[in-house]
């Protein structure tokens, strides 16, 4: 069995890009820097690419013997979301960033990946939105200076700093987006705990949607106790 341990970035001939034998893969799976995959032409290899990389559409990747093949975006179902006007669609793009969630993003449409709780919420803020089969290439991850996408969690270094300025800008523009009901008591399994002598109470209660302490959109429940 052949092993794909390279990808390539010169460019070739377009005769040599297209008698290579294709790949054709989903998103997830284009993620994946090892895995056992099947060529279009019913050839079984191995992929194993370094950490980190992120396939596209088009990109042509070396085998061991030094064969070329080329890489093809899977259609997979997906969300196709329009507006009727900018401000809408810019804030279905914010509150889908605010989710952490990968999105490909278009002239006049965002797609992602399809999720019925996401798909209720775009439309509840006034976005059309049509479930198609379609290739799906999202955003490369700025945060995690890869080549391609990924999930920014909330442990990272700055995420605490970067979510907090996003939650100001928000509220500037837009009012009130979050609250602060002081009384905090961080729970030990979060890694850190507080006792300060201060005569105030914190309650940081940030409404993110999932619960691990980590804000993918996630729900984030830190109390910590002043006294």
């Amino acid at each position: 069995m052949r092993t794909i341990d390279k990808r390539l970035n010169a460019k070739l001939a377009p005769v040599l890009v297209k008698r290579a034998p294709t790949l054709t893969l989903p998103y997830d799976a284009r993620c994946k820097s090892r895995l056992a995959a099947t060529l279009d032409t019913g050839e079984e290899v191995g992929v194993v690419l370094p950490r980190g990389t992120v396939l596209r559409d088009g990109d042509l990747l070396v085998a061991d013997d030094g064969g070329l093949v080329r890489v093809i975006a899977a259609p997979e179902s997906v969300l196709r979301v329009r507006a009727p006007d900018r401000l809408t669609l810019t804030r279905a793009a914010y509150h889908l960033g605010n989710r952490h969630t990968p999105v490909e993003v278009g002239a006049d449409e965002l797609r992602l990946e399809a999720d019925p709780v996401l798909e209720d919420m775009l439309k509840r803020l006034g976005a059309q939105v049509e479930r198609l089969e379609l290739p799906f290439q999202p955003e490369s991850g700025a945060y995690s200076g890869q080549s391609g996408g990924g999930h920014r969690h909330g442990h990272d270094a700055t995420f605490a700093d970067d979510y907090a300025l996003a939650q100001r800008v928000y509220e500037e523009h837009h009012g009130h987006a979050h609250s602060h009901d002081h009384a905090h008591a961080h729970d030990p399994a979060h890694g850190h705990s507080h006792d300060h002598a201060h005569g105030e109470d914190h309650a940081h209660d940030h409404d993110c949607g999932h619960d691990h302490g980590h804000c993918d959109g996630h729900a984030h429940d830190h109390s910590h106790e002043h006294r």
